[in-house]
């Protein structure tokens, strides 16, 4: 005959009471019995997805990252930023084999980029570009010049050479309209013309001793009011 008293005993002590509320502590301990995937796992987690492993939030010293002991190559207060650009330029070298002249090169390249005084992260990237597109029309250069070189090969190297050049000068002109020394463009907003006087804007011809000449950047030219007086140049029709 089973014994008559608090059920209570016969329950097996990992199973409460149904309704029950088990202690803080016995939760506590159950929620950290739960693990993340092993480490294994994450390692091979990152290696298939590395941008999914990267931590959701990430914290940032600025008073650390933004030194910027290294503006005067990249342009940037971070000096991550100014690393990453100088060795995306850097990259772009030509490795000759020889470890004494690789690093005379790329100590070059560093001194070239702190010589062109990027002011921000725009022209440090615009540098970086313009000495990869630099060092690569060189090569095609250099590649048309072999002297085993066929035909068609050289004239696909200097193909390439020649756009590499305008796309070098395309980003020299991008460079200079970022610093604000692109070609200028004047406005004339008020022209006053007076009674019996007459204003031209624009390129204005007269004749002369030596033929048709032209008075080029000649903001206006007027008419005199007194016919006796030699007239000023005025507009021919195109």
């Amino acid at each position: 005959m089973p014994p008559v008293g608090n059920s209570s005993r016969t329950r097996s002590p990992g199973r409460p009471k149904e309704g029950s509320v088990r202690p803080k502590s016995v939760r506590s301990r159950q929620v950290k019995a739960i693990q993340p995937a092993s480490p294994v796992a994450s390692e091979q987690q990152r290696e298939e997805d590395p941008i999914g492993a990267m931590p959701k939030t990430l914290l940032l010293d600025l008073h650390k990252v933004l030194r910027g002991a290294l503006k005067p190559i990249g342009g940037s207060k971070a000096d991550d930023w100014n690393e990453i650009v100088a060795s995306q330029a850097i990259s772009t070298l030509w490795k000759s084999g020889d470890l004494a002249t690789d690093v005379k090169r790329e100590e070059g390249v560093l001194v070239g980029m702190l010589c062109m005084k990027p002011q921000d992260e725009f022209e440090g990237m615009l540098m970086a570009q313009m000495i990869g597109t630099h060092n690569a029309a060189m090569e095609c250069h250099r590649r048309a010049m072999l002297p085993e070189q066929p035909f068609v090969g050289r004239s696909e190297a200097l193909t390439q050479a020649n756009k590499l050049s305008r796309t070098f000068a395309t980003l020299l002109e991008a460079l200079n309209r970022h610093r604000g020394k692109g070609q200028q463009k004047v406005t004339v907003e008020h022209v006053h013309v007076h009674a019996g006087g007459q204003a031209v804007v624009g390129v204005v011809e007269t004749q002369g001793p030596g033929g048709l000449k032209k008075l080029e950047e000649q903001p206006h030219a007027v008419r005199s009011e007194n016919p006796e007086r030699e007239a000023l140049p005025v507009a021919r029709d195109a």
